[in-house]
C-alpha cells in the first residue's frame, strides 16, 4: 500500500470531514485504531491541522464516497510518479467533495447563491458546492422536495466554500454577463441604425419663385 503523507493530520480531516469508520481510517493511514480512537477523542495529535487527502492528491472523491457507503471497503490511495513524485493522470477532476456532515446545507447554500447572484450558472454553482444541476433546476422552480424548510445561508459561513472561490466565481459570472449585456446593446444599436438608414427621405420643398409686377400682370401664353 502506498505510504500516506501526514498520516495523523490525515485522520484528523477524514475523522472530521467524512462518516468512514475508525478501522477504515487506521487501515488507509496504515495507523493503529486504537491511536485513530485517541485521535477523534481529543487525545491524540492535539493540535494538528487536519490535512485533506484530496486535495493533496492522496485519494479521490470517489473513493471516499465508496468507504462512506461501505464500511468494509478499504480505500485505495492515488498512485504516484515515481520521477515526480506527482499524483497520476487519471479521470478529469469532478464536482468539489463536500463532506457528509455538511451534505444536507447544499440547498440552503444553493437558493442563497440563486437569490443574491442570479448571473451565477447552474454549471458553476455545481462546480463550487458539489451539488447537481437538476438539485439546482428544482430549488429555482421551487418544486425540491424540501423547499418549505430551505433557509437561504451563504454557502460560506456553511463551510462549503472559501469566501475567495465565492468571490472569484461571482466576479466571472458578473464579467461574463457585462460583455453578454453589452454585446446585446450594440446589436440592438445596429439594428435601430438599419431602420434609420432605410426610412424614406423628407420630400424636397419646391424652389421658390420671385415674382415682379411685370410677371404678375403679365398674361399667360397659350
Amino acid at each position: 500500500m502506498t505510504q500516506i503523507l501526514m498520516p495523523k493530520a490525515t485522520a484528523v480531516w477524514l475523522i472530521d470531514n467524512t462518516g468512514m469508520t475508525f478501522k477504515q481510517i487506521s487501515e488507509f493511514c496504515s495507523l493503529h485504531i486504537l491511536e485513530v480512537e485517541g485521535i477523534a477523542d481529543g487525545d491524540v495529535a492535539a493540535g494538528i491541522r487536519g490535512a485533506d487527502p484530496i486535495a493533496n492528491g492522496q485519494v479521490s472523491r470517489e473513493e471516499i464516497e465508496k468507504a462512506e457507503k461501505d464500511s468494509h471497503y478499504a480505500m485505495k490511495p492515488n498512485t504516484f510518479d515515481s520521477d515526480t513524485l506527482q499524483p497520476k493522470k487519471g479521470k478529469k477532476k469532478g464536482p468539489r467533495y463536500t463532506p457528509l456532515s455538511r451534505r444536507q446545507d447544499r440547498p440552503d447554500a444553493i437558493a442563497w447563491i440563486v437569490r443574491n447572484h442570479p448571473e451565477v450558472s447552474d454549471a458553476q454553482i455545481s462546480k463550487l458546492i458539489g451539488t447537481t444541476k437538476p438539485t439546482i433546476n428544482a430549488i429555482r422552480e421551487r418544486t425540491h422536495w424540501k423547499i418549505n424548510t430551505i433557509n437561504p445561508t451563504d454557502p460560506v459561513s456553511l463551510g462549503l466554500c472559501s469566501q475567495l472561490d465565492l468571490d472569484a466565481l461571482v466576479k466571472k459570472a458578473a464579467d461574463k454577463k457585462a460583455k453578454e449585456d453589452a454585446k446585446l446593446a450594440k446589436e440592438e444599436g445596429q439594428g435601430l441604425k438599419a431602420v434609420e438608414e432605410t426610412a424614406p427621405e423628407p420630400a424636397k420643398e419646391a424652389p421658390k419663385v420671385e415674382h415682379t409686377l411685370e410677371s404678375l400682370f403679365k398674361p399667360s401664353e397659350g
